[in-house]
């Protein structure tokens, strides 16, 4: 397996093409960094639009899980109803994690990386030491790929890797080098599971670090899981024949794709929490507030104890405000066992709808 530094030498990684999709691309994401921006509480995309990024990435690996599931669970509460909830907001957990650590030192480290797989994991197995490991066709159970098998070799691409994703790449585009390091990564394959979700989270991640997002929003899983059979067989082309300029194309294709469809999706959301404040304001007004507005959105599915933490208040009022929102018809109050859940049942359907 080749190093970072060979492949920048023996390649051609910037044609004609690839600056073209760069172009669209970039605009897409500049816009989705101002939509997000102009949101009155980031949180709510980032702690909705994270569960439904994990929700996608972890379906990639066939763990599947229902919108209603999701959100019952919430990622404070984690009152989870099954491993398959608690895998999805594990993942959520994970990529949250890590956000607040690039914020702080703008760097991905391979140690934070094995941080995070640990999360994901759910152990502290880390680095993959035995020497039998090998990527098989999941249809005729023939390998396909060997990927580097000593630790020592491992750990060198893993540092190399580091150096390359932190240096000061001048000249080449960012999408570029995304696109350089989530194959590279996939080729070292240092983890003995999860290591597609783990890259998917750096994927994002890195375009904050680049300042090409502002907060780890970009729905990215679910283009690569729409597109699933040609995503591994982009990714066995380049280790076949080296045609990276088709794989640097493809993965920013699943980038503009992304962006376009997370900002229909924040679009639909400022639009119905305005919707929603003129019903307060006009039918409740007492009770308005824009955290209490905010809260709906960041949880979909929110309970008495949620709503006042967020907003600071007795649960007495929290209870006043969450039924006097049901009587205006903006949630729906549910009895699930001994629990009562409030449903934002527009941002719900939405949600639910969320592949159209």
């Amino acid at each position: 397996m080749e190093n970072i530094q060979t492949i920048l030498s023996n390649y051609t990684l910037e044609t004609v093409a690839i600056y073209k999709k760069l172009s669209e691309v970039h605009r897409l994401l500049w816009e989705l960094k101002g939509l997000s921006e102009s949101m009155p509480d980031q949180n709510i995309l980032i702690t909705t639009l994270s569960l439904q990024e994990a929700k996608e990435s972890s379906a990639i690996e066939s763990i599947i899980t229902t919108q209603d599931d999701l959100y019952k669970a919430n990622i404070k509460g984690k009152n989870f109803s099954n491993q398959s909830v608690k895998e999805v907001h594990k993942y959520a957990e994970a990529s949250l994690f890590w956000y607040s650590l690039i914020k702080k030192n703008e760097l991905i480290l391979i140690d934070d990386i094995i941080k995070i797989q640990s999360i994901i994991e759910g152990n502290n197995i880390g680095i993959r030491k035995d020497r039998w490991t090998v990527i098989l066709n999941e249809t005729t159970n023939e390998v396909v790929y060997t990927p580097p098998q000593k630790y020592s070799d491992i750990m060198d691409l893993l540092e190399d890797l580091e150096r390359f994703i932190n240096s000061n790449n001048t000249g080449i585009d960012p999408l570029i080098i995304m696109s350089i390091i989530h194959h590279q990564f996939e080729s070292i394959h240092p983890f003995y599971d999860w290591n597609g979700r783990v890259w998917r989270i750096v994927n994002v991640l890195y375009l904050v670090k680049s300042w090409l997002l502002d907060t780890p929003i970009l729905y990215h899983s679910r283009s690569i899981n729409k597109h699933k059979s040609e995503y591994y067989k982009q990714l066995q082309s380049v280790r076949d024949n080296w045609s990276r300029e088709d794989r640097i194309l493809w993965m920013i294709t699943m980038i503009e794709e992304s962006a376009t469809h997370t900002l229909h999706i924040i679009k639909k959301i400022k639009i119905m929490m305005n919707s929603h404040k003129i019903t307060i304001k006009t039918q409740s007004s007492k009770i308005y507030s824009h955290w209490l507005i905010n809260n709906v959105f960041k949880f979909p599915y929110t309970k008495i104890q949620y709503l006042s933490h967020d907003i600071w208040c007795s649960k007495r009022t929290a209870t006043k405000y969450l039924d006097e929102l049901v009587r205006v018809w903006i949630l729906r109050k549910q009895k699930i066992w001994r629990e009562s859940f409030y449903i934002n049942i527009e941002l719900l359907s939405l949600l639910k709808n969320i592949s159209d």
